[in-house]
């Protein structure tokens, strides 16, 4: 055991699933279950059956505004998905036998397609899934009704969209989580640009799932980008264990005891009075209106109990009126509040809260009203801070009641609806616990 922090998980409905873990347990380089997440997103990709055969029916291939007036196909391609599906594996496959996977979803308009784990093990890029998929798919098209020369590239243009004119497949019908990489901010940054609709959408509008998947993204996304690495490996596996996976039970404890009548400022209170009750902080002395500040002398545990009250917060009061806008207003004054209740940093140093400013200006005031949907670890607002951030943005969308023209499902679409079919996604919580209590005598 590097450190010597022991925790114990809950799952979203605060029951325990193992206690006494060491806190390597859940590092994404150890945990079985946030392992086999990260090499389902890097597999998987999802097909939409349905776009393709509308596409070919009216020409409009390729995105926004192109349309090829007398070249449309009416392929029955929705019902004949089996035999398509079955092409595809076979095109994909690299051994008799291997894993790779082909499901029929929505009854044939998806496919959740996974390449065999060799594909992205003799790979450099990420990308080399969505690649192989799309020829795969294209090709059984094709073979499938005996599509001639002259009509194939209409399928391949429906399949691929406008690539390789535009790099990030514009009007593709196959579509990863991950984008590609000309869009990324950075170096390590590929988890962290993954949209928070779409993490909301996979988990079935779960606020626990969606705030724990989102950290398990930002939080493994710091180890490729060099942040937790070292000294600082130790302060983003506390804030992995304590806001992503409700360590010690403190998120939903806090959610509980101010989710009737409580309000950001009530929770700042109770998450005070549980880091002084559970020795993580302590007075350091009274002004002389009476003002106590507080010190510490584990400053990475203190900014993990900080970052689990910021989640309990925005689920307190965006659950509270069933919409996601206030997020970025939580995001100032919970970490505002917090810092002047306390004296000590807020959630990430100060970096959420600078962020919190931003994200306020550009979701309220110079886009008009830009929503919390469109964010992600990898915009420009939300990048600064360094994993405590976008697991809330997660949750206030899952808790969110249809207040916004683009919903989350509307910008997920397909991917919500066939990443949400695989249970490790869909309800991280209870699968990364069950994994870590696997491991929890090794570490």
């Amino acid at each position: 055991m590097k450190y010597k922090d022991k925790i114990d998980l809950y799952d979203d409905k605060g029951k325990l699933v193992e206690s006494d873990v060491p806190l390597e347990a859940v590092s994404p380089l150890l945990n079985p279950a946030i392992e086999e997440i990260i090499k389902i997103i890097r597999r998987s990709v999802a097909v939409n059956l349905a776009g393709i055969q509308k596409a070919l029916e009216t020409g409009a291939v390729g995105g926004e505004r192109c349309i090829i007036p007398g070249k449309s196909l009416k392929l029955d391609i929705v019902g004949n998905a089996g035999a398509i599906a079955d092409k595809i594996k076979k095109t994909l496959a690299v051994a008799k036998d291997d894993d790779t996977v082909v499901q029929l979803i929505d009854g044939g308009k998806n496919l959740l397609v996974q390449v065999p784990t060799i594909r992205i093990l003799k790979a450099v890029e990420y990308t080399a899934p969505i690649t192989a998929v799309a020829a795969a798919v294209t090709e059984a098209i094709i073979d499938t009704f005996n599509v001639d020369m002259f009509d194939a590239p209409m399928v391949k243009a429906a399949v691929w969209g406008r690539y390789p004119q535009s790099m990030d497949l514009m009007g593709a019908n196959v579509q990863s989580l991950l984008s590609v990489p000309q869009q990324n901010e950075g170096l390590g940054y590929a988890l962290r640009n993954v949209p928070v609709s779409y993490i909301s959408t996979i988990t079935r509008r779960n606020a626990m799932n969606a705030a724990s998947l989102s950290s398990i993204f930002e939080q493994t996304a710091m180890i490729e980008m060099g942040d937790a690495v070292g000294s600082f490996e130790r302060l983003h596996l506390l804030g992995l264990a304590y806001q992503g996976l409700n360590a010690n039970n403190l998120v939903y404890d806090l959610v509980k005891e101010n989710g009737k009548n409580g309000s950001v400022g009530t929770v700042v209170a109770s998450l005070v009075e549980r880091a002084v009750e559970d020795k993580v902080i302590k007075p350091n002395g009274k002004g002389p209106s009476g003002y106590v500040t507080y010190t510490t002398s584990d400053i990475a545990l203190w900014n993990a109990y900080a970052a689990a009250g910021f989640l309990a917060a925005a689920m307190v009061n965006c659950g509270a009126q069933r919409a996601m806008q206030s997020i970025s207003a939580v995001t100032v004054y919970y970490n505002d509040l917090l810092e002047r209740q306390t004296g000590l940093p807020s959630v990430d140093f100060g970096r959420a809260l600078g962020l919190g400013v931003e994200f306020s200006f550009f979701s309220h005031s110079i886009y008009g009203g830009g929503s919390p949907v469109i964010f992600h670890g990898n915009h420009i607002v939300t990048r600064h801070s360094k994993g405590f951030v976008a697991p809330a943005i997660a949750a206030a969308i899952a808790l969110d009641a249809g207040t916004v023209y683009y919903s989350p499902d509307r910008i997920a679409g397909i991917i919500g609806q066939v990443f949400s079919t695989i249970p490790v996604l869909r309800e991280p919580l209870i699968h990364v616990a069950r994994a870590a209590g696997q491991i929890k005598d090794k570490v």
